[in-house]
């Protein structure tokens, strides 16, 4: 399998003008939902990913997945992770001084 440039630039654009499938299409539409506000998931959300030819398993699957990713990118950014912030910093320096000499 290749990676194609393109369509990774489509996607990072504006996903819903690349070109991918309704069944891609509806699963991102319920990323995007899930991430911006999980409350607003509801049954019919369920039933569009039923129709694009998702099941049960499937609808997990993509819930899980994607509220892992969500979880994670939020305690990294909270704990500064890949940023170069003063509480990060004195996160490290903290528990280097607690850990004593590696």
């Amino acid at each position: 399998m290749t990676l194609d440039v393109e369509l990774v630039e489509a996607l990072r654009r504006d996903y819903t003008q690349a070109s991918i499938s309704h069944q891609d299409r509806v699963m991102l539409d319920f990323v995007v939902k899930l991430t911006k506000d999980a409350t607003r998931c509801s049954r019919t959300d369920h039933d569009a990913l039923r129709a694009a030819g998702f099941d049960d398993r499937g609808i997990l699957q993509i819930t899980l997945i994607a509220a892992w990713f969500n979880y994670i990118n939020r305690v990294a950014d909270a704990l500064g992770v890949g940023r170069d912030l003063p509480a990060a910093a004195a996160l490290t320096n903290s528990s280097q001084a607690k850990s004593g000499p590696q």
